[in-house]
């Protein structure tokens, strides 16, 4: 079921609930649709906010992970959004990465599942087949453990992004910007108590991917999920919920002693 969405200015995005805010960054074949289970299980308790990140839309000449950062610190700065706990998948948890070093100060908790920033395994980077329905199903079933995860809606919705030249030419830029950024030397100078939430069976960023993350960010703790893949929210939204739901508990007792 689609999210309802709010506009202001150029962003759209979802707002749901009240309490402390739990800002999410969606990936790069993202959709709304993929957090409805995290909308859903912290609405009571959190205010969880998604922007669309303008990945197709924007001028080619700015597509790319600082052009998305900047994006972002412009919706924050708007909605006047401080003490976030933010969350990223995939290319959007490359994104909260940049922001959590360049904005500290914002960021009261860090959760990231299936992120870029180290490595990934892609079909960005090079330009992807349109007009190939087939390969797009392929490549949109191999991001999951189960391939039935990969709905016909959802692959009927890569595949009108993948019909469009421009959207082509956005995607390959802002993969190739997010394989130059490699951030090992970067985010062991993060703080903020930080979640990692893994599939044990991730083709995109493996198993060892959530380790290195683990080792690299000092304050993190790492969780898996058994056949579980790159988006954990979307394949196993119970297990995912229950790992943040339990992690965020902790992280306010320690806020609070």
């Amino acid at each position: 079921m689609a999210q309802k969405t709010f506009q202001d200015g150029q962003y759209t995005f979802v707002d749901e609930g009240e309490g402390p805010v739990i800002l999410v960054l969606h990936g790069l074949f993202g959709a709304l649709s993929n957090f409805h289970d995290v909308v859903d299980g912290f609405k009571d308790q959190y205010r969880v906010i998604i922007p669309v990140m303008p990945i197709y839309d924007m001028p080619m000449r700015q597509a790319s992970l600082e052009g998305l950062l900047k994006f972002i610190e412009g919706f924050v700065e708007l909605k006047g959004l401080k003490d976030m706990i933010l969350l990223g998948n995939s290319l959007g948890g490359h994104v909260a990465l940049m922001y959590t070093l360049a904005h500290p100060e914002h960021v009261k908790s860090l959760v990231l599942t299936g992120s870029s920033g180290l490595f990934e395994n892609t079909m960005g980077g090079s330009f992807p087949k349109r007009g190939s329905y087939d390969y797009i199903k392929e490549r949109v079933e191999y991001t999951f453990y189960d391939p039935k995860t990969a709905t016909k809606e959802l692959v009927d919705e890569c595949f009108e992004i993948t019909s469009s030249i421009p959207k082509c030419m956005n995607i390959v830029q802002i993969a190739k910007s997010a394989q130059r950024n490699n951030m090992a030397d970067e985010i062991p100078s993060i703080t903020a108590p930080t979640c990692l939430i893994w599939g044990l069976n991730d083709t995109i960023t493996p198993p060892h991917v959530g380790h290195e993350f683990n080792r690299l960010i000092p304050n993190s703790e790492l969780h898996f999920i058994d056949k579980c893949c790159h988006a954990p929210m979307m394949e196993q939204p119970e297990q995912f919920n229950r790992i943040l739901k339990k992690y965020l508990e902790k992280l306010n007792e320690t806020i609070e002693a």
